[in-house]
């Protein structure tokens, strides 16, 4: 694996003293399983540190900068800043996708620039920056990347995900079961298609397919919102 990561590093304003937590965060399990070397670590651990990480900062900043908001308010920003969507963005604006591995099949259909995977190798960038030089460095990386998602998250320049929306709005009318069940996966474990169903006081309201569970959710979410709009008109 080429270990020369000094573009990134002046891009992101960080240098790992430790490359081993770099190689990890930017290795994804397509490229770990073709390997089949369990020396290989992907990124999927520090992925769920980094979600942790994120949320932590973020959460601290918005309470901090922002005393007068009330915690539905927080809540609210916090979700837009994130979510998938927007940690994609902010891989993209760092070129993330350039720097990982990935398995043959992985890049062959498009993962080097699929918005889960981007939003997942984002994070784990983050547990990896926070892993090697501590909680400051991290929060320094988040804050300057994220900089002007966080501005246009609290002007509301940033749409509140599908899930989110329909969440609010089964809320407002009271309805109190809303849940997501994935009922098919097909295809190999470096390329793999989630289905999901989206079910609203025991009726299924939407369905939808992605890459990632998150997003296969988001679609379902995407058509039950549809639906709603639907039985309103």
């Amino acid at each position: 694996m080429n270990e020369d990561y000094s573009k990134l590093e002046k891009k992101i304003s960080y240098t790992f003293r430790e490359s081993t937590f770099i190689n990890e965060a930017l290795t994804h399990s397509s490229y770990a399983n073709e390997k089949n070397d369990k020396t290989v670590k992907h990124n999927e651990r520090l992925e769920f540190l980094g979600d942790s990480v994120l949320s932590l900062i973020i959460s601290d900043y918005l309470f901090m900068k922002y005393p007068d908001f009330p915690e539905g308010e927080l809540t609210k920003v916090r979700s837009k800043i994130v979510c998938e969507a927007t940690l994609a963005e902010c891989a993209r604006s760092i070129t993330l996708g350039e720097y990982m591995y990935f398995g043959k099949g992985e890049e062959m259909t498009g993962g080097r620039d699929r918005a889960s995977i981007l939003a997942d190798a984002f994070e784990a960038l983050i547990a990896a920056i926070y892993m090697d030089g501590g909680i400051s460095h991290a929060r320094s990386f988040i804050l300057q990347s994220m900089n002007k998602k966080i501005v246009d998250a609290i002007m509301g320049k940033i749409f509140v995900d599908y899930k989110t929306r329909l969440q609010e709005i089964v809320q407002a009318r009271k309805i109190k079961k809303i849940k997501y069940n994935v009922i098919d996966e097909q295809g190999p474990d470096h390329s793999k298609m989630f289905f999901t169903e989206v079910n609203v006081n025991d009726k299924v309201i939407g369905q939808g397919q992605g890459r990632s569970k998150k997003e296969a959710e988001q679609n379902a979410a995407k058509m039950a919102l549809g639906r709603l709009n639907e039985l309103d008109s």
